[in-house]
């Protein structure tokens, strides 16, 4: 691919991820290639259909969140850099929250966004196992706890009720409870105990 047409592809996928990420099913590829400033023909030649914008567009969000995770691994303090881990992809997750919508509606996740997905959640295990052998993060926590916490505050956040400022505390909050030393959950009263 010439190095034109590699960054005009580059520049519609950064704007499809802001156009879907704020407008969602009311983003179309008008909104994406005015904002990446290119003709609708332009993206059309990249991406034939809608779906194929919303794979690439996911598959550049897990790519990007992979490369910051590789980078945060070799990072001298682990913890640190699982706790930036986990703030940039809460950040990031309300639009990707959005765009995964958007693709499953528009006929399921692509193969590349699967790979992708895949690819991130390897990194994150990793940081996670990093940040626990530094004993910085709880040992009894695994990756699929970090994922639904992620989703979570992610969904909160998407949602048109909650203010963005309230995500800050509510993550200080899930990474207080993922450090080394904080209380281990009790396991739930038996209701049939007398």
């Amino acid at each position: 691919m010439r190095s034109d047409a590699r960054a005009n592809r580059d520049r519609i996928l950064a704007a499809a991820e802001e156009v879907f990420g704020e407008l969602g099913a009311t983003g179309s590829t008008e909104d994406v290639a005015r904002r990446a400033g290119v003709g609708v023909a332009t993206v059309f030649r990249h991406f034939p259909t809608k779906r194929d914008l919303l794979g690439a567009t996911v598959v550049r969000h897990f790519e990007h969140l992979t490369s910051y995770a590789r980078a945060a691994g070799s990072e001298p303090e682990a913890g640190a850099a699982f706790r930036a881990l986990l703030s940039t992809m809460t950040e990031r997750g309300a639009g990707k929250i959005v765009m995964l919508g958007l693709l499953i509606d528009a006929g399921g996740f692509t193969e590349g966004a699967l790979r992708a997905s895949a690819a991130l959640r390897t990194e994150v295990d990793a940081s996670l196992r990093r940040a626990q052998g530094a004993g910085a993060i709880r040992t009894d926590v695994t990756v699929d706890d970090v994922y639904l916490l992620i989703r979570g505050l992610s969904l909160a956040a998407a949602h048109p009720s909650i203010e963005p400022s309230a995500t800050g505390p509510a993550l200080r909050v899930v990474l207080d409870g993922l450090a080394a030393g904080a209380a281990a959950p009790r396991p739930a009263p038996d209701a049939t105990a007398t």
